[in-house]
């Protein structure tokens, strides 16, 4: 049932998975872009939160009845199917939040310098894989790698919607560096740090945490896949 608060009508839904979340949000994006409407989201997992804003303020005219019914009607459908797997766009009015994601990244280097890739995986709280990519970079450094891969997971992240993120590195020199622990002595990873600076700022909170080789498995995977592909068609 829709409840009037003081931050305008809201309502949680929930869901019996993640995919008929994501289904739900796409219909939202149908929905705002039909009416030209703004409204708010949040989402946790198997839970959407709505309140029904018009740009910022509280409406409750009769626009807004039309919209809460064609979000209730939506609701009741299916919504777990293959046509809903798209990426949400990033451009869309609603105000789409994943309160928060676990990234493991990882880089590697086969000469060091040598040919290098970056992999990340993104899981949400509840252990799903939300997301998991492997990027050849061509002839860099080992630690060039590894600062590409947070680079690249946190960018995700980011497009994702999400507030929070805790980290997970097997660099002890990465994820010190980012925690201010260890100074950057090599200038040409002065750039990169600082551009990963600017993106963790965007987050409510992001957290890194060092964690040994055997638990960034997948991360390392993703590395290996894109190396293995690429010199492989070379």
């Amino acid at each position: 049932m829709w409840q009037d608060t003081k931050h305008g009508l809201f309502k949680q839904y929930v869901f019996d998975n993640f995919d008929e979340t994501r289904g739900f949000i796409n219909e939202c994006l149908k929905i705002a872009e039909k009416y030209n409407f703004y409204f708010r989201v949040e989402i946790e997992y198997k839970v959407v939160q709505i309140w029904m804003t018009n740009n910022g303020k509280i409406d409750n005219s009769l626009l807004t009845k039309n919209i809460v019914e064609e979000l209730d009607s939506i609701s009741n459908t299916s919504l777990s199917n293959e046509n809903n797997n798209n990426l949400i766009n990033p451009n869309s009015k609603i105000d789409f939040k994943v309160k928060y994601l676990k990234l493991y990244a990882d880089g590697g280097s086969r000469g060091n310098p040598g040919p290098s890739s970056s992999g990340f995986v993104i899981f949400d709280e509840e252990d799903n894989i939300i997301e998991q990519k492997g990027v050849y970079l061509g002839v860099t450094t080992n630690n060039q790698a590894e600062y590409t891969a947070l680079k690249l997971g946190l960018e995700s992240c980011l497009r994702l919607g999400a507030i929070n993120i805790d980290v997970y590195m097997d660099s002890l020199l990465v994820i010190n560096q980012m925690k201010g622990i260890f100074k950057i002595r090599n200038k040409d990873l002065w750039p990169i740090h600082d551009n990963i600076k600017k993106i963790v700022s965007k987050f409510k909170k992001v957290k890194f945490q060092h964690i040994p080789r055997e638990m960034n498995k997948l991360a390392d995977a993703e590395v290996n896949k894109a190396l293995d592909n690429e010199l492989s068609n070379s």
